[in-house]
């Protein structure tokens, strides 16, 4: 039997991280995209191929690239296609926000997860599985949020057509929508209050863990979630 093989953009640290080492532990050989800094080897499980490849989504030309090569590398298109990768910019009123902030948040959230859906639909094996990565602040209001929420919106648009025009070669397409989680971005610029106050968001009172949202991935991934196609999963601790 053919091993699967799962890429996921933006997968060398945080949630991204997580993803590869939950979809690793499943079995499936994992690819994974970074945007400058090569990260460390990964620790995967025996038997399992981990690989990285430096690609900037914006650029569909280095989008498709990566398809050729891991399907050359891996011996086959792959089987699940995980759009991770993001940014995020410092929050604000819409009236006195960045302009130039917002132009960085559509061209990297929106262009570029466009350019890795476009290249999944059309690159990804029969009945495999896409999955993209948004927000549970899409359906919770934020003050300073919106214009970031906005451009995770437009993903969850793309993931529902998706679904509906690919359903006839067996691919399932989702979206996973986690609410704050514990990592080196959603630390950044905060103090421990501001913390405090995203955890008080959940009536658990805390934040995400990477390796929770790794395991919904990993689960949409597998025949488990077989006829779950075309949804939003919010893994949010109750925040909506």
């Amino acid at each position: 039997m053919t091993k699967k093989t799962a890429l996921v953009f933006g997968g060398s640290r945080g949630i991204g991280a997580a993803i590869v080492e939950a979809l690793a532990r499943d079995g499936y050989d994992v690819a994974l995209t970074y945007v400058s800094s090569k990260p460390d080897p990964m620790p995967a499980p025996a038997g399992a191929t981990v690989k990285a490849y430096q690609v900037d989504i914006r650029d569909p030309k280095s989008v498709a690239n990566v398809f050729g090569k891991v399907s050359s590398d891996f011996g086959g298109a792959p089987s699940c296609v995980v759009a991770n990768a993001g940014i995020n910019v410092p929050p604000g009123p819409l009236g006195q926000f960045d302009d130039e902030k917002f132009r960085d948040l559509v061209e990297v959230n929106i262009v570029g997860a466009y350019n890795i859906l476009k290249g999944a639909a059309a690159n990804v094996a029969d009945g495999g599985t896409i999955i993209g990565l948004t927000t549970s602040l899409v359906r919770f209001a934020a003050p300073g949020l919106g214009p970031y929420s906005a451009t995770k919106a437009a993903v969850e648009c793309l993931l529902r057509s998706m679904q509906k025009e690919l359903a006839g070669r067996g691919i399932r397409v989702n979206g996973v929508a986690p609410g704050p989680v514990d990592t080196d971005l959603f630390r950044s610029g905060k103090d421990e209050a501001a913390v405090q106050r995203s955890a008080g968001m959940s009536p658990f009172n805390r934040v995400g863990d990477p390796k929770e949202i790794g395991e919904v991935v990993a689960f949409l991934a597998s025949e488990k979630s077989s006829w779950i196609a075309g949804q939003i999963v919010q893994p949010n601790g109750g925040l909506v």
